[in-house]
C-alpha cells in the first residue's frame, strides 16, 4: 500500500498519463467495435476503495453505445426467484460492446454473505457455480478481467469522513457503508475465501493498490490496456462539406419561442 501522503502521484503527472491512456481506450474501443468483440470489465472492492472513480475515468470519452455500465440495484422480489446469476446474463455485452460492472456477481460472495442476505446454502452454491459461469463466458469468446480495487483501514475510514462532510458526495454513504467498519474483519475473510474458489487461470483476479486513486487508476487502465490484443482500427474518411448558399430562410421571431434566462449576465 502506498500510505505515505508524501509519495502520492503529483496532479500534473497523473493528468498527462490519464489523457493518454484515455486516448488509448479510445482505440481499444474502435477495436472492439470494429472487430465485434465482447469486453466484460468486473470493478469489486471495499466500499470507497476508488471503484466509481476509476470507472468514470475509463467511460469518460468512450461512446455510451459502445461502453456501458452496470451497476444493478438491489434485486426485486421475482429477481429472488430467478437463478442467482440470471439477472446479470442479460447484461452481459453483444458484439461490439464493452461492459463495466460496478459491481457484480460477486455482490454474493461479499455483502450477501456478510450481512446475511443470502443463506449460508446460496453463499456455497455460488462459490461452486462462478468458476463454472465464467468458464462458459470465456469458452463463449468474451474477454473477462476483473479487478479488486484494496483499501486499507485507515484510508477508508478517511474517505468516509470526506464524504460525510462534503453535500456533493454525501449521497455517497449509507449506514450499510458504515457498517462495512465495524465488520472490516468478516469482510477480509469472505475476500480472501472468495480469492480462493473463484481466481482460476480462465479468469484470474487482479489486486489493485488503491489508497492512491490517481496510482490506482493509471495501474487498472495500463493493466487492461495490455491485457487486451487490440490494434488501431482503421476510422472512415470524414471531410467537412462546405455549407450550400442560402436558399431564403428565415429564422422565426425570437418573441415566439421562450429561451432559458441568461444568468450568467449577473455573475
Amino acid at each position: 500500500m502506498t500510505d505515505n501522503k508524501a509519495a502520492r502521484l503529483q496532479r500534473k503527472t497523473y493528468e498527462k498519463e490519464l489523457l493518454r491512456l484515455q486516448t488509448e481506450l479510445v482505440k481499444l474501443q474502435e477495436w472492439v467495435r470494429a472487430e465485434g468483440v465482447r469486453l466484460v470489465v468486473v470493478f469489486e472492492g471495499r466500499d470507497a476503495a476508488g471503484k466509481g472513480g476509476t470507472i468514470k475515468r475509463v467511460t469518460e470519452h468512450l461512446n455510451p453505445r459502445v461502453a456501458r455500465i452496470a451497476a444493478l440495484p438491489k434485486p426485486t422480489e421475482r429477481e429472488r426467484t430467478q437463478w442467482y446469476l440470471q439477472r446479470y446474463v442479460e447484461h452481459l455485452p453483444a458484439a461490439g460492446e464493452i461492459v463495466l460492472f460496478d459491481r457484480s456477481w460477486y455482490n454474493r460472495a461479499g455483502v450477501e454473505h456478510v450481512m446475511g442476505f443470502c443463506t449460508e446454502e446460496e453463499y456455497r452454491l455460488f462459490l461452486r457455480q462462478c468458476p463454472i459461469f465464467e468458464r462458459v463466458l470465456v469458452e463463449d469468446g468474451i474477454l473477462l478481467r476483473k479487478y479488486w480495487f484494496s483499501v486499507s483501514d485507515t484510508e477508508q475510514q478517511e474517505r468516509f469522513r470526506r464524504r460525510l462532510e462534503d453535500p456533493l458526495r454525501r449521497w455517497k454513504l449509507s449506514p450499510m457503508d458504515l457498517e462495512s467498519i465495524t465488520r472490516w474483519e468478516a469482510y477480509s475473510r469472505a475476500k480472501d475465501a472468495m480469492m480462493v474458489h473463484t481466481d482460476s487461470s480462465e479468469a484470474p483476479w487482479y489486486v489493485v493498490e488503491s489508497d492512491d486513486k490517481r496510482r490506482a487508476r493509471l495501474n487498472m487502465i495500463t493493466h487492461l490496456l495490455d491485457s487486451v490484443p487490440y490494434h488501431e482500427a482503421p476510422l472512415p474518411v470524414l471531410e467537412l462539406p462546405d455549407r450550400p448558399p442560402s436558399t431564403g430562410y428565415q429564422r422565426p421571431p425570437r418573441d415566439l419561442q421562450t429561451y432559458v434566462p441568461d444568468r450568467t449576465a449577473h455573475l
